[in-house]
């Protein structure tokens, strides 16, 4: 249950696939990152000819991955409905014809957003070799990327005998009590995966993932000290680069402008926002704060996980 002033969220039901679908599509980089492209539905057909229609495709461009996106309800059935389901889309996902369609589909759609073009910017690919990084990005595995209300026992356990990659994040709808026109949803934190089958990630099944990393185990092993500096760098299209600088608090917080945020994502966000960005809903703060050092969060994070192996 949740409680905003004296209104009590508590967890309900989706009213149907559709409804997750809609709630996915609307807060996509909340799951595949900041800097992912969202496709919406396409006709994606195998060799032989036999159509399927994932839910979506992501394309992730600062870890240059894709995922096969398909939104799921816990009660239908994994061995009736999703398995079968998700076997035709991989075997289609690999046809050549299928990988080019959707390289071309994006290529458009950078033609035609400045803020889609940004987003390949950001991540120092210049116009001329969108095409090529794509190419790339889709001549490796796709992942199987499934936002669902829960996951059953049944369904981890098949999604760890594929041969690719899975992750699974829950999604969950709440509804006010006594109001259930009143909605809301809860995503996870910082992009975090409920399950991932990545071997790299079970081989540190018993120690910490990269995504259970906070800044306060990197303060715990003296990677960074109460009171260090932070700084970051902005620039908002159409608008002036600004610097930032962000103090870190002991429990872990990250300080910008007077105000203390628990994770350094949403103190990157509102960095941006300051600068001036109007579009920006997420940020990647690991890899926008940076030390004096010149070392990134992401890199003392490495240094961490690293460590812990130890």
């Amino acid at each position: 249950m949740i409680i905003f002033n004296n209104q009590k969220f508590i967890q309900a039901a989706f009213d149907s696939e559709g409804e997750l679908e809609s709630v996915v599509v609307q807060n996509t980089e909340y799951l595949f990152g900041p800097n992912s492209i969202y496709l919406p539905k396409s006709l994606i057909s195998t060799h032989d000819g036999f159509g399927t229609i994932p839910d979506g495709f992501a394309i992730d461009l600062a870890a240059r991955r894709w995922f096969i996106v398909e939104a799921e309800l816990s009660k239908h059935s994994v061995w009736g409905h999703i398995a079968p389901q998700i076997a035709k889309q991989l075997v289609a996902a690999t046809n050549p014809v299928t990988k080019q369609m959707l390289i071309n589909l994006i290529v458009a759609q950078v033609h035609e957003n400045e803020e889609l073009m940004e987003k390949f910017t950001e991540q120092g690919i210049h116009a001329l070799d969108v095409r090529s990084v794509l190419g790339e990005i889709f001549d490796t595995k796709p992942i199987i990327g499934m936002p669902i209300d829960s996951v059953t026992k049944d369904l981890e356990e098949w999604a760890n005998t594929l041969k690719v990659v899975v992750r699974l994040w829950i999604v969950r709808k709440l509804v006010e009590f006594g109001n259930p026109e009143s909605l809301m949803y809860e995503l996870p934190e910082e992009f975090k995966p409920t399950l991932d089958t990545d071997e790299d990630e079970q081989a540190e099944s018993s120690k910490k993932s990269w995504y259970n990393v906070t800044v306060s185990d990197l303060i715990e092993m003296n990677l960074l000290k109460t009171g260090d500096k932070l700084s970051m760098s902005y620039k908002p299209r159409n608008g002036e680069k600004k610097s930032y600088v962000g103090i870190v608090h002991d429990d872990g917080g990250i300080e910008v402008l007077g105000k203390v945020f628990s994770a350094p994502s949403y103190a990157a966000l509102y960095a941006m926002q300051d600068a001036g960005s109007k579009t920006r809903t997420t940020a990647n703060g690991w890899t926008l704060w940076k030390k004096d050092s010149g070392e990134l969060l992401s890199e003392l994070r490495a240094k961490y996980l690293a460590k812990n192996q130890l």
